[in-house]
């Protein structure tokens, strides 16, 4: 698939889902707490999409391998990808809730980890180098700059806070699909491509950070993804715009 590039108007049309997604997400954030189920996190995401005149990017991807949840809903040391269900939060816990919305034949896509209760400093502190990693990544996201040099930035930033990127998921072009060229790895790899960042590109980032080891494996579900050492993971995703000037972040709320 050729990288495409989307004009003013087609940005901002995208900014509309952006826009819903990040309200959404606003409203899982707040309904995070001890005693209740991805599932019923699922239940509310599904709702207020249905309320809002969107569907779901997420419920019946990948074809014959369908995801069936409207959410991905990762847990501690899952990393992304967890299928919503019968989980109960506990105090302690983190919690990547990764959404994305179809609306007006346009998708929008965004991630945030969630503390559940009164967590460990640790805990907080993962959560806190993944969103600063995020913004690195961001920094970079300008015209004439190449894709890795997003990479480059959340990766120097992640390690020098003694913490390990994930390899084998990465961010990716978005539009009028959800996943559309060009990748976007949170780490450089010489071997990858490198194509140069212009202005009407729209990219997701979206750092995949280990408190352990970088290693992952897929369940026997085979979606949920989680850490080979069983340590924590945080992610964090923004729908960003390559502009003229300053990138811009189209799954933010209106102000």
């Amino acid at each position: 698939m050729a990288i495409t590039t989307k004009s003013k108007t087609e940005r901002e049309e995208m900014r509309a889902a952006g826009v819903l997604v990040a309200e959404i997400l606003a409203i899982l954030a707040s309904a995070v707490r001890p005693g209740i189920t991805t599932a019923e996190l699922d239940k509310l995401a599904a709702g207020e999409l249905k309320r809002r005149g969107a569907t779901s990017n997420f419920k019946g991807y990948h074809g014959n391998l369908y995801f069936p949840g409207t959410i991905c809903a990762s847990v501690n040391e899952e990393v992304v990808h967890g299928i919503p269900g019968s989980r109960v939060l506990k105090e302690g816990d983190i919690i990547s809730i990764d959404f994305g919305a179809m609306y007006q034949g346009w998708n929008g896509d965004s991630a945030i980890t969630a503390l559940v209760g009164k967590v460990s400093p640790d805990a907080e502190r993962l959560l806190h180098v993944t969103q600063d990693a995020l913004q690195q990544g961001i920094a970079q996201a300008r015209a004439g700059n190449r894709v890795q040099d997003i990479g480059r930035a959340v990766q120097r930033y992640v390690e020098s806070q003694g913490f390990s990127v994930v390899r084998q998921y990465v961010g990716h072009g978005i539009g009028r699909e959800m996943h559309e060229e060009p990748q976007i790895p949170n780490y450089v790899d010489e071997r990858q491509r490198n194509p140069i960042l212009i202005p009407g590109m729209v990219i997701a980032i979206e750092p995949m950070v280990n408190a352990g080891r970088a290693a992952t494996k897929v369940l026997p579900d085979k979606w949920t993804v989680v850490t080979t050492d069983g340590s924590l993971s945080a992610h964090f995703e923004h729908t960003v715009a390559i502009t003229e000037g300053d990138p811009d972040i189209l799954t933010l709320p209106r102000k």
